[in-house]
């Protein structure tokens, strides 16, 4: 599912989006991705200090969200997010590696403590850590596609 606008007052930052990843975040974990109220999920998740990102179910996953934080480390805009494939968040060289830990997330329904090389839209590369990686499952328990928050990365020279 893609969001063609940026999660916004307007569109109720895509609150459910944004209730999809952390249900399912919460569901698989056993604790809540973010403290916060009900009203405020949503624009809490957008305007949080970690990194939140998530993609479709497609065969080639487009990346559908990401938080201002996310927008901000990858060097994207909106429109340049969601046209996104999301193997392209890594290099090249790293693709494989992420591909061989998204296929990890099928299988258990999550990673926690993942470690990998990205790369802004920029050329700029960054070490995340610590990154949780989910799958999201709606309410019916069917698969929406996956999601990744971490808060700790380092820029690479």
């Amino acid at each position: 599912m893609l969001h063609p606008h940026i999660p916004s007052l307007e569109n109720n930052f895509l609150t459910p989006h944004a209730q999809l990843m952390y249900s399912s975040f919460e569901k698989l974990l056993g604790y809540p991705l973010i403290n916060a109220t009900a009203e405020l999920l949503a624009q809490n998740l957008f305007e949080a200090p970690f990194a939140l990102l998530s993609h479709t179910n497609d065969s080639e996953p487009l990346l559908n969200y990401a938080n201002l934080t996310a927008l901000k480390l990858f060097e994207l805009d909106w429109q340049q997010l969601i046209t996104l494939p999301s193997k392209y968040s890594a290099e090249t060289v790293n693709q494989l590696e992420r591909k061989k830990l998204l296929d990890q997330v099928n299988t258990a329904g999550f990673i926690n403590n993942y470690s990998g090389i990205r790369i802004s839209s920029t050329g700029k590369r960054f070490l995340i850590q610590r990154a949780i990686v989910w799958n999201l499952n709606d309410a019916k328990g069917i698969y929406q596609g996956q999601a990744a928050c971490f808060s700790t990365w380092n820029f690479l020279s």
